[in-house]
């Protein structure tokens, strides 16, 4: 029996936040002084580097459980599989439900056991938990899941990916731009005519690395200094990530024992454009190649960065044909790579 994917379903925001609408924005180094050029310019700058031109935004009565709730009813129904027959619902995220104008994050019940709810599950075998691994938690997740089929404790596994990002970033930080909200979310079970996990890699990189990514006050000296926002060292992220990330996807493929020349399609965790065509061009040159032009699926130029909501989503649309210029065919491999808080890297390399 192959162990794959078969069911996909995202949910994407409604309200759209274009960059324009930051240009009235107070924005401050982390010291609180000013910078140097205006907010045009900075918003230029920050389009040219991370390719973003909007993002999606909840609506202020969704939360984050309910972004996958919504997206977890997709991927059933894409699957075609009785909800009561699943056996594990993991929910990545990292803040939990984070409700419109709060700024405490609720994981009482964890947001697994929420969906688990919302979608009126009655099997108390159906055993929900959250996973907290940054970025790359939705491949974990699958990881995960992968795992627990694998060793005969599961036959079904509901994989979501979700975040609201724009309740846990600092209006007064440029890099707040970046952030969005979304969910995705996956059925993986093992059928005889199944797409297949080939391999996986999984690293933790904590000596030096571990707060790249961290929570703290906001950057205008004059606003609240207990509460806490989203806050990274984007410089480190982006050496760390071009450094790492090529060779984890390098030693995935290697275990897989698939040919580089079969890889149709990478699906990058969608964090900031030119750092995500540096990691995917590094790895292709650690053989020797030029990266293909039409090798990198990429939505984060309308969707912003998501977090673990990026690769799940990505993938649905690409399989529901959303993106025209992309597609996936029967025995095509893929390879799935993330880079986040942590400093977490995964990889998996798929066959669809």
């Amino acid at each position: 029996m192959r162990i794959g994917i078969t069911g996909t379903g995202s949910y994407i925001p409604s309200l759209i936040t274009k960059n324009e609408d930051f240009l009235e924005h107070n924005f401050f180094e982390v010291d609180g002084s000013s910078f140097e050029y205006q907010n045009d310019v900075i918003i230029e700058k920050f389009k040219t580097i991370t390719g973003i031109q909007e993002r999606r935004y909840a609506k202020p009565e969704f939360n984050t459980s309910d972004l996958g709730h919504l997206a977890a009813e997709r991927a059933i129904v894409d699957a075609k599989i009785d909800k009561e027959s699943l056996d594990y619902i993991i929910f990545a995220h990292n803040f939990g439900d984070v409700s419109h104008g709060k700024i405490q994050g609720d994981t009482l019940p964890s947001l697994a056991t929420r969906v688990k709810h919302k979608l009126g599950i009655k099997n108390t075998g159906c055993v929900a938990y959250d996973m907290l691994f940054g970025c790359p938690g939705w491949l974990e997740g699958v990881i995960q899941a992968h795992a627990f089929i694998k060793s005969g404790i599961a036959k079904k596994c509901l994989v979501i990916g979700g975040e609201t990002l724009s309740r846990v970033v600092d209006e007064h930080d440029r890099d707040s731009m970046i952030y969005s909200d979304g969910a995705g979310a996956a059925v993986i079970e093992a059928q005889e005519n199944n797409g297949e996990i080939l391999s996986h890699i999984t690293a933790t990189h904590a000596n030096g690395e571990a707060y790249y990514l961290y929570f703290d006050k906001t950057n205008d000296q004059e606003g609240c200094t207990n509460t806490r926002y989203i806050k990274m060292h984007g410089r480190k992220i982006y050496e760390f990530a071009c450094t790492h990330v090529p060779k984890a996807m390098k030693d995935c493929l290697d275990k897989s024992g698939v040919p580089i020349e079969r890889v149709k399609k990478i699906f990058i965790h969608q964090a900031n454009e030119k750092m995500d065509e540096a990691i995917v061009s590094r790895f292709y040159g650690l053989y020797g190649m030029e990266m293909p032009s039409d090798i990198m699926p990429m939505i984060i130029d309308t969707m912003g960065n998501n977090s673990v909501a990026t690769i799940p989503t990505l993938l649905d649309q690409v399989r529901k044909g959303e993106l025209p210029e992309h597609s996936l065919k029967k025995e095509d491999v893929v390879i799935f790579a993330s880079v986040g808080a942590g400093m977490n890297i995964n990889a998996i390399v798929y066959q669809v």
